[in-house]
């Protein structure tokens, strides 16, 4: 039973043990983001279209898919990368336009103005895009691609009516995010490789898809706890923190280490799936709504062998999605993502052990988070 195996989770031996995000694997991934083209697909500006009805789902794949392509025209050497990038930009923008009236008449009452305002930046955006792309300036494609795919996640979060699903019952003592929140993070850099003194970057956290994961993580960032930490892993594969001067997480007011299930959305699924891994349930070959699919992908350090352990640690994938392709990697069903850095991912290539967490505040969403009571369910007595 679920309840019964979160509450294990304290008293367990290997509970004890330090969470661990993965061992880096055997082929090392450059430490540098500056090796990286920062446009790698980014699916945070999309992460809730999986609420959307049908059939405007899947005008919005269309429309971001096409966005989201321009990022492996830009890979392409030379000027040939040039005609691939407009191919991708027009065909979201036709799609768009072919979507439009429906797009509009499904916006709330009470959404409706943001979305069409939405609406409106995105479809006046793609002409500054297409003379970027015909100035074939690389660095100006990627600002508007990034901030097309803002508008178009704005949109689709107008789109959504309500909380899309009940998280179970056991849960309800953990703090939960029931939206989406914007964070900033500030980290001061000892020996920067680029000289930088320190880096500002934006986070996104989808508690849409990861309610109970990302709630953690925005209520510890709401009680300062990332304030003044160190960066405790930096390895070229990932940049690491959130470990306390005692102990391997968070204390709660009851004096015990707050510990949080495993949480995967699979996508097509109505809700995530707690305390199991989809290898566990023979489900490893399947896509996780919010996958480890770009540079910047946040997610819960954990012990290795215990699925709900995680508490205050995570962890920052530095990846190229080429290298390590959704669905086919060693972390996508394992370990949870609850969001992305959408902006300044270029700085994680610049930590060490040994920067500092100025601060991470919480920029728009906070009102969205749930607290949750505090008080974990105490473990059914063994027959």
């Amino acid at each position: 039973m679920r309840g019964s195996t979160m509450n294990a989770i304290t008293s367990h031996p290997q509970a004890k043990k330090e969470p661990q995000c993965p061992k880096t694997p055997a082929t090392r991934l450059p430490a540098c983001a500056a090796d990286f083209w920062p446009g790698a697909a980014v699916s945070s500006h999309g992460i809730v279209l999986v609420l959307l009805p049908f059939g405007l789902l899947m005008k919005f794949v269309t429309v971001q898919k096409g966005l989201e392509d321009i990022s492996e025209g830009l890979r392409v050497p030379g000027s040939k990368a040039f005609p691939i990038v407009m191919k991708a930009a027009r065909g979201s923008a036709s799609a768009l336009d072919r979507g439009k009236d429906k797009i509009v008449a499904s916006l709330p009452p009470n959404q409706k103005a943001t979305g069409l305002g939405e609406l409106d930046k995105l479809q006046n955006g793609f002409p500054i895009l297409f003379d970027a792309i015909q100035d074939k300036d690389k660095d100006e494609i990627f600002v508007q691609q990034q901030e097309l795919l803002n508008h178009v996640g704005n949109i689709e979060e107008a789109m959504v009516k309500g909380f899309p699903f009940e998280v179970p019952s056991e849960y309800n003592y953990l703090p939960q995010l029931k939206g989406r929140a914007t964070l900033e993070m500030k980290v001061s850099f000892k020996d920067s490789p680029k000289g930088d003194k320190s880096g500002v970057m934006t986070l996104v956290c989808d508690g849409l898809s990861a309610p109970v994961s990302a709630g953690n993580f925005v209520d510890l960032v709401q009680k300062k706890f990332y304030n003044g930490m160190e960066i405790q892993r930096a390895d070229g594969f990932v940049v690491q923190t959130g470990r306390p001067d005692k102990g391997d997480g968070y204390v709660g007011p009851s004096g015990e280490v707050r510990r949080i299930p495993l949480e995967i959305h699979v996508e097509g699924d109505k809700e995530p799936i707690y305390e199991l891994t989809l290898e566990d349930i023979g489900r490893f070959n399947e896509q996780p709504l919010l996958p480890f699919n770009a540079y910047g992908t946040m997610a819960m350090a954990r012990s290795e062998f215990e699925n709900n352990s995680a508490s205050s640690q995570v962890f920052f994938l530095l990846k190229e999605s080429e290298l390590t392709p959704s669905s086919a990697n060693l972390l996508d069903g394992r370990y949870a993502v609850f969001g992305y850095i959408v902006e300044g991912q270029d700085y994680l290539g610049e930590m060490h052990v040994g920067d500092k967490i100025d601060y991470i505040k919480v920029l728009d969403g906070a009102q969205f988070l749930q607290p949750g009571s505090g008080q974990a369910p105490q473990a059914e007595p063994e027959a």
